[in-house]
């Protein structure tokens, strides 16, 4: 397992908590996420209850439960937070409690957390007024825990779903086909998250982790996969298509099936017992 370098890079990745109808779309199809989406390490869950104080989790950004239900079956009483009332609806039918709000907005009522959580959403969060919110609903000890997947299509997948991805999107702000690998952008996240944590002068200084691990998909299983990716979760249907329809013949043409390497990259630092800075 071993530590992220925690030096920032000179690429920094953009303003996604700026772009919420992205981060809001994702609930156009909550069943497919919630299927297609993998899960978490736990040797990742377990490290962050074991620094924690105490169970009490709150999950920002929870989505249909992912890690929610991860954290529930380690022993962690989990609240979830998210924007979309339909993944939270999602959510709520499989046993997480869950209120609909942006973190920043958010309500805490008198209440507090030992772990404050974000899986693959803290992107969609202000970073200086997430760590703010943060620090201000964490018992002294607590632990935030941001983190996200970075993963790597075989070359042969990744070309043709970003050459079919360019025909149907020539005009998109980014190319597929000349993406940096994953675990620079990823990188460059965990460098944001950590600075702004950082900031907020209420915590220790943040730990890097990585974990490595690796997961195969058939044709049908990765192209059930790929939809829920903010890039595809607004095309329209016929443009999708496309998109599959080729990422599709290139799994076909090695084999039927694929084997993805991850590393889910995480941000943790603990709440101190008095603040020493503003954000």
């Amino acid at each position: 397992m071993p530590t992220l370098p925690p030096e920032p890079r000179q690429q920094q990745p953009p303003e996604s908590h700026r772009y919420r109808q992205i981060a809001e779309s994702f609930g156009g199809d909550a069943g497919r996420y919630d299927r297609a989406r993998p899960g978490y390490p736990d040797a990742l869950v377990d490290r962050i209850l074991a620094a924690s104080p105490g169970r009490d989790v709150l999950d920002v950004g929870c989505g249909t439960g992912i890690a929610s239900r991860q954290f529930q079956a380690a022993g962690a009483a989990v609240l979830g937070i998210d924007p979309d009332e339909r993944m939270a609806a999602f959510a709520r039918r499989t046993g997480v409690e869950v209120e609909v709000a942006t973190f920043e907005a958010w309500e805490a009522a008198g209440r507090a957390f030992d772990a404050v959580v974000a899986a693959q959403a803290w992107h969609w969060v202000d970073p200086v007024a997430g760590a703010a919110k943060a620090a201000q609903v964490l018992r002294p000890g607590g632990i935030v825990a941001v983190f996200w997947h970075a993963y790597h299509l075989p070359p042969e997948i990744a070309q043709a779903y970003g050459e079919a991805f360019h025909r149907v999107v020539p005009d998109a702000p980014f190319d597929l086909r000349r993406q940096r690998p994953a675990t620079e952008l990823y990188q460059a996240m965990c460098d944001k998250a950590a600075g702004a944590i950082r900031a907020a002068g209420a915590f220790t200084d943040p730990q890097q982790w990585r974990f490595d691990w690796e997961q195969s998909y058939t044709r049908d299983t990765l192209l059930d996969l790929l939809p829920t990716q903010g890039t595809l979760t607004r095309l329209p249907p016929d443009q999708l298509a496309v998109v599959l329809q080729a990422t599709g013949t290139a799994v076909d043409e090695m084999g039927g099936s694929v084997t993805m390497t991850y590393a889910t990259a995480a941000v943790a630092a603990t709440r101190t017992a008095t603040r020493t800075a503003t954000p």
